[in-house]
């Protein structure tokens, strides 16, 4: 493996300091002061890394040097070059399962024993496959319309069984082929329930929550079968979806877009009331971005109200607190709280800034060093509608007594000041090896992060 010479170190110092300085302040806050887009707290110690890249995988964006920002201690390597990759699964035989909604397949690495791996494509012809995970050797795979198990042995996947069909997708007739979020997610309970994501047809589409079945949504399958059934509701697009050390099921919700400024008093220099205004430096960093504890019935509340993280509310340049995040009314879906009463929802225990776009959703339970041990994994994606965009990231948040605490950065750096990026995290999940591997569809990569080896 060849480490490439550091060229970009100038920028990654300034990503740096940047960094630093978020983690001065209360973990999870912004400064909401209209400046750069706000990424997460980063722990003591992140440092700036280049990325090892091994020869024959260094095609663009990874064929001039990248730096990314880490544990201090830690390595970033490619372990894979999969274009378009996304959610990500350990099999039982140590090989790294990735899907690939774009061209149909589920890709199958084998590592090669020099921190690289081999791909093969264990399932293909299939309907946008997004959502994997094992229990014990059987595979489940979510597609778009449907979820299925497999018996995993030997590097294959046979004896497909349906688990659920007919869910809502772009050929579903009463929607036309119009349907923002057809990529589903799956989990599997300790109870052998098998928890599915369905999200919105669109950004306030809240026709969706008389469905059936209910789209903005997590369905639940029952042990054994048996039809699907809503267990939490007002889910906007809730990709990230996994069962915690517990037993508890979380979701990391990607929120609505042009939220209207909701109260009756001026914002920032308006000289009247801003009520009902789409303001774009209000909307940068509204409504927050749910990572939420679900119980059978939850609702998270939209189209309806807003996870609102502001100390002020509606007072321009508030600091946020992203922990235990009461809601807002939304003036446009809701106006007067006749849809829904949001002062009765229950506070979203941690969320991420606005737009910040998280994708997948996965825990540590041991195998990590330090305060890494225990927690959850998040890949934030990165905000597409602020100058500059919210900064792609892997998140971290720490988890104590069945509770997880605010987020902080694991892995950063892929976007520079200006906001252009050389890649964007989905997923990431902890190795057989207590590496973290983290898949990238930007940039068609799978990356190894290594802690240090003892």
């Amino acid at each position: 493996m060849r480490l490439r010479r550091p060229v970009l170190l100038v920028t990654a110092i300034a990503l740096l300091v940047s960094a630093c300085d978020s983690a001065s302040t209360t973990p999870g806050a912004t400064s909401g002061d209209g400046g750069p887009a706000p990424t997460a707290a980063a722990p003591d110690g992140l440092v700036a890394v280049t990325v090892r890249v091994p020869d024959g995988m260094d095609a663009a964006p990874l064929d001039v040097d990248r730096q990314a920002l880490v544990p201090r201690g830690w390595t970033l390597s490619v372990f894979a070059r999969v274009p378009s990759a996304r959610l990500a699964a350990w099999a039982p035989d140590g090989t790294l399962l990735v899907s690939v909604p774009g061209n149909g397949t589920v890709v199958r690495l084998t590592p090669d024993g020099h921190d690289g791996a081999t791909m093969s494509v264990l399932l293909d012809k299939l309907n946008q496959p997004h959502g994997l995970t094992f229990s014990g050797s059987t595979l489940y795979v979510a597609q778009t319309d449907r979820v299925d198990s497999y018996t995993y042995a030997a590097g294959r996947a046979t004896d497909r069984r349906p688990i659920v069909t007919d869910l809502p997708s772009g050929s579903t007739p009463e929607l036309g082929g119009k349907y923002a979020h057809a990529l589903k997610s799956v989990a599997v309970g300790g109870d052998g329930a098998v928890y599915v994501s369905v999200g919105s047809t669109g950004n306030i589409s809240s026709e969706d929550l008389t469905a059936k079945p209910p789209r903005a949504s997590i369905l639940r399958v029952p042990p054994g079968g048996g039809s699907p059934e809503p267990f939490a509701v007002g889910v906007r697009n809730g990709t990230g979806l996994a069962i915690a050390p517990d037993g508890s099921v979380w979701t990391a919700v990607n929120n609505r877009d042009n939220v209207q400024y909701p109260f009756d008093k001026p914002y920032g220099d308006d000289p009247g009331s801003s009520r009902g205004k789409v303001i774009s430096e209000y909307v940068r960093d509204h409504p927050a971005e749910p990572l939420a504890k679900l119980t059978s019935g939850r609702n998270l509340g939209w189209p309806y109200c807003n996870p609102d993280p502001d100390t002020e509310p509606g007072v321009q340049g508030s600091p946020q607190d992203f922990s235990d995040v009461p809601f807002t009314t939304d003036v446009e879906t809701n106006p007067g709280g006749g849809k829904l009463d949001c002062a009765t929802l229950p506070k979203v225990e941690q969320a991420l800034g606005g737009h910040s776009a998280p994708l997948g959703l996965s825990f540590v339970d041991g195998g990590l060093p330090g305060d890494y041990a225990h927690g959850a994994l998040v890949g934030v994606h990165g905000s597409w509608n602020a100058s500059p965009p919210r900064a792609p990231e892997v998140s971290f948040f720490p988890w104590h007594d069945g509770e997880l605490g605010p987020q902080q950065t694991l892995v950063g750096g892929f976007q520079s000041e200006d906001g252009n990026r050389w890649g964007r995290p989905v997923a990431a999940v902890i190795g057989p090896d207590n590496a973290v591997y983290v898949t990238d569809d930007s940039a068609g990569a799978v990356y190894r992060l290594a802690p240090p080896e003892k």
